[in-house]
């Protein structure tokens, strides 16, 4: 049975789909069978960044409205034979993910992979509420900005009430992972630093991904950075982030940033 990971945020443009794509390639890479799952209908880019934008022919919503069979629609990554995708409807809004619809797809994917990864619009609409519903656990992506945070400590309290397990009376596992950030920028206070981020939102950190062409150049070949630049700094910290997700114990390390203060700040802030 799968675990249901959402990859949300309260902000757009802070790099949920790369990270999507980036978190889903490199759990597939250890051997997880693993599906990206894209909810943001209408404006469908995972396949873009997953490099599949020529092989779709069946979407999420074909699927829901009895148009096509899930096998029919998955898409098979080329380079990681355990990695699959479900693309979003480019042509239809999101009215057309009924719960009822989202909630028999979501089932039958977990009977299929070990991890459902949910890539959620940005905000709070619907697309948004539905690709949280279903959720075990949930990565909420954050640039160090206070814009950014202050929307994604409004996601954490949606997570915390409009989901299943919060229903349930159910913890909601959630992990911040940084993006976009600059130590140099930081220290001369143009971005907030990390601690400052952890102290507001005061959910456990699972990664900093910095501020890097390489994810960028990544996404324009339609490859995630941790296939296509496995040994740069970005594709570093996207492969670290998922091994905590499997659980394993990875040290966690600031770019440009000494090891030892962030090691005891990650260690008062993980729970």
């Amino acid at each position: 049975m799968a675990k249901v990971l959402v990859v949300t945020s309260g902000k757009g443009g802070v790099g949920k789909t790369t990270s999507t794509a980036a978190l889903g390639a490199a759990l597939a890479q250890m051997g997880q069978s693993v599906v990206v799952v894209d909810f943001d209908v209408g404006l469908r880019n995972l396949d873009l960044v997953m490099g599949a934008e020529r092989r779709v022919v069946y979407d999420f919503v074909n699927v829901i409205q009895g148009e096509a069979k899930l096998a029919q629609a998955l898409i098979r990554d080329k380079r990681i034979e355990t990695l699959s995708l479900l693309p979003a409807s480019q042509t239809r809004d999101k009215d057309a993910l009924s719960e009822e619809g989202v909630a028999r797809v979501m089932d039958e994917l977990r009977e299929k992979f070990d991890w459902v990864i949910c890539d959620s619009p940005a905000g709070i609409e619907r697309g948004a509420s539905l690709a949280m519903r279903h959720a075990d656990v949930a990565v909420v992506v954050t640039n160090p900005e206070v814009s950014s945070v202050r929307d994604s400590d409004r996601i954490i309290g949606l997570l915390d009430s409009k989901t299943l397990r919060a229903e349930r009376g159910e913890r909601m596992e959630k992990h911040l992972l940084l993006t976009r950030y600059d130590r140099l920028r930081a220290e001369r206070g143009d971005m907030l630093k990390t601690e400052d981020v952890l102290e507001i939102l005061s959910i456990p950190l699972l990664g900093i991904v910095p501020e890097s062409q390489d994810v960028l150049r990544a996404s324009n070949i339609g490859q995630p950075v941790t296939v296509s630049g496995p040994d740069t700094a970005a594709g570093r910290a996207y492969a670290d982030a998922a091994r905590r997700l499997k659980g394993d114990p990875v040290p966690m390390t600031i770019p440009g940033e000494k090891t030892g203060f962030l090691g005891r700040l990650f260690g008062r802030r993980a729970a």
